[in-house]
């Protein structure tokens, strides 16, 4: 094909590096430029269906991280947790395919529900933690529009975010642990192997089988391994409950049973619950800190992921430059304000994207097809809530694994890196809180950077970060010094 078969409205930056465009095409292959990618429909929607059965799993955990209680002691109801989660899910996805036009799915991002789980509902009630999610993509789309985005990923140092990735993985493997029973809070010690010191009833016992399973099929490169694991979890389960007459009550999200129809109409309840204002009990820098943990946490995987499935796409050039990426980048931060008006969490791009390219996905129209099973799960709550706690958690477990696969990437033999990072990872699940991770790891490496003589490294945004962290930790001191309460 020449390069005078080339349409006019085709630009460079949408079909990508070295696009040639046949005639005759279809409005379906123009609007989503399959042909200048090298694919066809039938690739785009394996890929799409692939991408969605690796990460339906998020249908399960999000509802599972985010079923604590409020400050004022309330509940998020399950079935419109689940729907919120599809709805956030399916909407930003087709945003990405029809808008970005990119192979790229995006779902409720685990480390901000994690935040909003452990650091944001003990201290506000769940529609202003919403606001917080509408917040901080509000943030982080402005970062977008302004550069400051790149720029602010450029200026932190790359083994402190491998270091703030694993932290993630930990404290996601920790609630993971956690909820399934497998470990609980000790009296002699401040943890223990189960609730007592042992490990016991049926429950732990398919928490244990669901999280091997996932393993053995990963090590042997299954494709949707997580998903298989959780499917045949969650039949082990149902067998068991049945088989053994096990007693409801030690389920943790009750017994693993279809009630009723398995179809139902979605539940919107949560939908448009958002309350910005009423923290003042909070506080105005508390506040800050919170939207700041929430940017940190749905920030720094989605570069690199949109990067690194681009590539894979062979959609970058050899600059590492990609159709749409701006785009991408801002649908990506949009897709916080998105999750928290849906009431489901911020949303990010998922690197199980990743699959579906492996299927041959290049377009938009995978996204399309993704979001559009996730928009029919709306219709099968009950199906999805079969599910028990403890199959879940395996997941969680498996995730935060192979979140830990980036320590190969820290030089562990140089101590101005190897203590930060180190420092970042064990305080977030130790301390329970990803802030105090991160304000730890970027203390100590800009401390020994500066007593190893080598302060020009540093940089201005990370001297600021120091400082503000160092509020961080003294703010009670500080506080009382100023006599507020």
């Amino acid at each position: 094909m020449t390069q005078q078969s080339v349409e006019p409205q085709t630009s460079a930056e949408d079909a990508g590096p070295g696009s040639r465009v046949p005639a005759g095409r279809s409005w379906l292959d123009r609007y989503f430029h399959i042909s200048e990618r090298g694919s066809t429909v039938a690739r785009e929607v394996r890929g799409g269906v692939t991408t969605f059965m690796a990460m339906a799993y998020i249908l399960l955990l999000n509802p599972l991280i985010l079923g604590g209680k409020d400050v004022d002691g309330n509940l998020l109801s399950q079935p419109g947790l689940i729907t919120a989660t599809a709805l956030a899910a399916a909407a930003t996805t087709l945003l990405m395919g029809f808008v970005g036009k990119v192979p790229l799915a995006l779902a409720a991002g685990l480390s901000v529900s994690g935040v909003l789980s452990s650091q944001v509902a003990p201290h506000m009630t769940w529609p202003q933690a919403m606001a917080m999610c509408v917040m901080y993509g509000l943030v982080i789309c402005l970062l977008v529009v302004t550069g400051l985005r790149e720029l602010i990923m450029n200026a932190i140092p790359l083994p402190l975010k491998h270091g703030i990735t694993m932290g993630i993985g930990l404290f996601i493997a920790l609630i993971g642990l956690y909820k399934a029973g497998f470990v609980g809070k000790g009296t002699a010690t401040p943890v223990t192997l189960g609730p007592t010191g042992e490990l016991a009833g049926w429950p732990v016992l398919v928490f244990a089988v669901t999280l091997l399973l996932i393993f053995m099929l990963q090590a042997r490169n299954v494709p949707g391994a997580i998903l298989i694991g959780i499917v045949v979890g969650t039949v082990v389960a149902v067998v068991i409950n049945k088989a053994a007459d096990v007693d409801p009550k030690i389920w943790s999200s009750g017994p693993p049973e279809l009630k009723g129809s398995a179809v139902s109409s979605p539940d919107f309840s949560l939908f448009g619950h958002v309350e910005f204002g009423g923290w003042g009990d909070v506080g105005a820098m508390t506040v800050g800190f919170i939207v700041f943990t929430l940017v940190l946490a749905g920030f720094f995987d989605a570069m690199a992921t949109i990067i690194g499935v681009g590539t894979e796409a062979e959609l970058a050039d050899d600059k590492g430059r990609m159709p749409g990426l701006s785009k991408a980048l801002f649908i990506d931060g949009a897709g916080g304000a998105i999750g928290g008006v849906a009431g489901g969490s911020g949303q990010t791009v998922f690197v199980e994207s990743a699959t579906g390219v492996g299927e041959g996905a290049r377009t938009g129209l995978a996204s399309v097809v993704t979001g559009l099973f996730f928009a029919a799960c709306l219709f099968f709550t009950p199906l999805t809530a079969i599910v028990p706690a403890e199959v879940a958690s395996a997941a969680l477990v498996v995730i935060g694994a192979m979140m830990m696969q980036n320590a190969r990437h820290v030089d562990w033999s140089d101590r101005s890196v190897a203590i930060p990072v180190f420092l970042t990872v064990v305080l977030m699940p130790f301390t329970y809180t990803i802030t105090t991770g991160v304000a730890a790891g970027v203390i100590s490496y800009v401390a020994i950077k500066a007593a190893q003589g080598r302060a020009r490294e540093i940089g201005a945004f990370m001297w600021g970060m120091t400082v503000i962290f160092v509020v961080y930790f003294a703010l009670h001191p500080i506080e009382s010094w100023l006599g507020v309460s």
